[in-house]
């Protein structure tokens, strides 16, 4: 740890360097003209003439009109033209996701590729070139932090499996992605269960990056198991909820029995399951278009109705009241056709109706009908009740005689 306080303060020390100084100085200086010119400019410039400064291509720029400054008055500016290329690198990233990747990639891929990759690998290699710059970095990687576990850790060990296990679990998501399109294709497996392997795969992924780690900071095995079988005991009762969310989740993903894509009945109301990671499972509610967190445990301890376990075929249906002028060989036939024109009804197994009831002034029919849209089982059956609702009104129905109940749809 002296050897660390010793390298920190070895960095105050290079920065307080009269040659230092003056190289920022000069920086400084160079920024500062660029804006004030930059904003005196007519407004009617040509932009071809003078680019409009935006913060960071201006200081880019300063920096650039340093560098030329003091090498034409022999002066140093290797502080200088090392900012300049950490700049203009970082100008370029900008660049590459504007004009590249947004082209090629979803807008989603995008930024999850930049924010959890690119740009943490950009500052790393940069904090690597700054170290480098000002300080020996073999002699910060052999700072000994003390033992643990039994095992002596240094921090450039610590370093390293920490960005490694950084960018495992970062990345995991993206050849996890990868195999599971190829598994799709190539063996003709649904989209469920393609979400479920890319799911248990980037698990994989990060279960191994834990064991590498733990074996790079070469810490016993033996001591570290008997600290965690410690801590189980009185974790257990404050954590048990997590760790029964995670073994549901895990085994919801090797059973297959609830999958990404599904449709289900999730407080009576039809959901789509969008995720389903270790610890809960992420719904869309069809109703208002809200995205429900449930926990994996719940599908163990409530029966969960799906339409889309075997088929994606839904039986929709509602009861109707009509006079009793209309034989119910003709209501029959009526229900059953205006159920039949609608596009979204399957023809085949065909719609069904039946009598229910029957009276002197009117007749209840139910009528009944599949779909392949489980989420749209609402608005698909609203769309029948309105076309029968305006044959209805076509005919007469609606208007009974005096003394008579009209007729009426209940859903």
């Amino acid at each position: 740890m002296n050897l660390l306080l010793e390298q920190v303060l070895g960095w105050v020390g290079f920065f307080s360097r009269p040659i230092v100084l003056e190289q920022l100085l000069i920086a400084g200086v160079a920024v500062g003209l660029l804006s004030v010119v930059s904003q005196r400019l007519p407004s009617g410039t040509p932009p071809r003439l003078w680019p409009p400064f935006k913060p960071l291509p201006l200081v880019v720029a300063a920096l650039l009109l340093s560098v030329l400054v003091a090498a034409a008055t022999g002066r140093r500016y290797g502080l200088l033209l090392l900012a300049w290329q950490i700049l203009t690198a970082f100008w370029g990233l900008r660049g590459l996701e504007r004009l590249l990747l947004n082209r090629w990639l979803p807008p989603e891929t995008v930024h999850s590729l930049v924010s959890r990759l690119l740009r943490p690998a950009f500052a790393l290699i940069i904090a690597l070139v700054l170290l480098d710059a000002v300080a020996s970095p073999r002699d910060l990687a052999s700072v000994s932090l003390g033992t643990w576990f039994g095992s002596e850790i240094q921090l450039g060990t610590l370093s390293l499996v920490i960005v490694v296990l950084y960018f495992v679990v970062a990345a995991s998501i993206h050849p996890a992605t990868a195999i599971g399109w190829i598994a799709k294709r190539t063996l003709g497996i649904s989209e469920g269960s393609r979400k479920a392997m890319v799911t248990l795969l980037r698990y994989g992924f990060i279960s191994l990056g834990l064991v590498w780690g733990v074996a790079r900071l070469g810490i016993n095995q033996a001591g570290l198991l008997a600290v965690a079988g410690g801590l189980s005991v009185g974790l257990g009762f404050g954590v048990k909820e997590v760790f029964s969310n995670f073994i549901s989740g895990l085994w919801l993903l090797v059973e297959g029995s609830v999958r990404p894509g599904e449709v289900l009945i999730h407080d009576g109301e039809a959901c789509e399951v969008r995720r389903l990671d270790l610890r809960a499972a992420t719904l869309l509610r069809a109703s208002d278009n809200a995205e429900l967190v449930v926990p994996n445990q719940n599908f163990f301890t409530a029966t969960t109705t799906t339409y889309t376990r075997s088929d994606r075929t839904r039986r929709c249906g509602f009861e109707v009241s009509a006079p009793s002028s209309w034989t119910p060989d003709r209501m029959i036939a009526l229900l059953q056709e205006l159920a039949a024109a609608h596009p979204r009804v399957l023809k085949q197994p065909p719609p069904r109706a039946s009598l229910l009831s029957f009276s002197p002034s009117s007749h209840s029919y139910r009528l009944s009908f599949s779909i392949t849209d489980p989420l749209r089982a609402g608005s698909i059956t609203s769309e029948v009740k309105l076309a029968l609702w305006r044959r209805f009104d076509a005919e007469g129905l609606l208007t009974p005689p005096s003394g008579e109940g009209g007729s009426s749809a209940q859903g």
